[in-house]
């Protein structure tokens, strides 16, 4: 059984820490209905950890002792510069980077996304690590944390003992990456079904992709190159030589992590950052069909409105 320690700071993203604590119960939830232990044990630190273990059920449980195997930051709910600077500057940000430093000492995996990738980082971290966070982020932590490698195209990367995801949803990417590889892949996917498939109807269904390519080492390497290059049109083939396998290899592969073949995990690539791009900026569709690859706008709308997207979201006219 795997200690989870979820280090909340005060004030906290409210979503990003009910996902962290939901899923690790949903998860010993599944395994006790299957007549098994639990896969985790979960205690709570950091500024707002009074205030998570009164509203969040998952955050009330008895604190297991000794050295925590994963310690879970939550995103930090900062949108801007100023917030973020101010946030990083408390007294309570300070005591949680010492807070990180010896866990990681003690040899506990540390998980952090969106804006707590910013936390892990001004620790010091994830200097010379791969690392992902928020890409409208992007720009302001590249200036601030030079010596992280940044891929804010990536949705989950672990880079020796450091886990941080970014983009839409970036914790629930994260917690079901932590479940398969702390717990087991099937535990994790049907989690995901659980929360995601069964209860949303739209962008849902995108968001298991990432935590199951980052389960296979090429299969990720695979989705962070195509991340890079949704705008340009490209092959399969191109793609599974980023993954360095042949196309036949990589189409087996990616089936079996993915159930999908290479066409389908390109589409739902696209479809993802369409329906980010959606949310998140004044784009046309037009606009957006050109920055995830189709030539063809009606191409991409047909594809939204496939999978439910259209009138759950706000469709602006070309």
């Amino acid at each position: 059984m795997a200690t989870m320690e979820v280090l909340v700071l005060r004030k906290a993203s409210p979503s990003s820490v009910a996902v962290t604590f939901e899923l690790l119960d949903t998860a010993n939830r599944i395994r006790a209905a299957a007549g098994r232990p639990a896969a985790f044990q979960v205690r709570t630190s950091g500024s707002g950890a009074r205030a998570a273990r009164a509203y969040f059920a998952g955050a009330s449980t008895p604190a297991p002792d000794g050295p925590a195997k994963v310690l879970v930051v939550p995103g930090l709910g900062l949108p801007d510069e100023a917030a973020l600077t101010a946030a990083l500057s408390r007294s309570d940000a300070q005591a949680a980077r010492r807070r990180l430093i010896a866990a990681a000492a003690e040899g506990a995996e540390i998980a952090s996304s969106c804006s707590a990738v910013f936390l892990t980082a001004s620790a010091g971290l994830l200097d010379g690590r791969r690392a992902t966070t928020s890409w409208w982020l992007s720009a302001l932590f590249r200036r601030l944390y030079p010596a992280v490698k940044l891929e804010p195209e990536a949705m989950v990367i672990t880079d020796g003992g450091m886990t941080t995801a970014g983009a839409a949803l970036a914790q629930v990417d994260l917690m079901l990456s932590l479940i398969a590889r702390h717990a087991d892949r099937k535990l994790a996917e049907r989690c995901a079904r659980y929360m995601l498939l069964e209860q949303r109807t739209s962008q849902a269904r995108y968001m298991a992709i990432s935590f199951l390519a980052a389960a296979d080492e090429r299969i990720g390497r695979a989705e962070r190159w195509a991340r890079k290059h949704l705008e340009q049109g490209f092959s399969v083939e191109l793609m599974a030589d980023a993954a360095g396998l042949t196309p036949r290899t990589f189409a087996r592969r990616l089936a079996r992590v993915t159930g999908l073949s290479p066409v389908q995990f390109l589409q739902r690539l696209r479809v993802e950052r369409a329906v980010e791009l959606l949310e998140t900026t004044r784009l046309t569709l037009d606009e957006i069909a050109s920055r995830v690859g189709y030539a063809e706008p009606s191409t991409l709308r047909r594809l939204l409105r496939r999978d439910g997207v259209v009138g759950a979201r706000k469709m602006r006219a070309a």
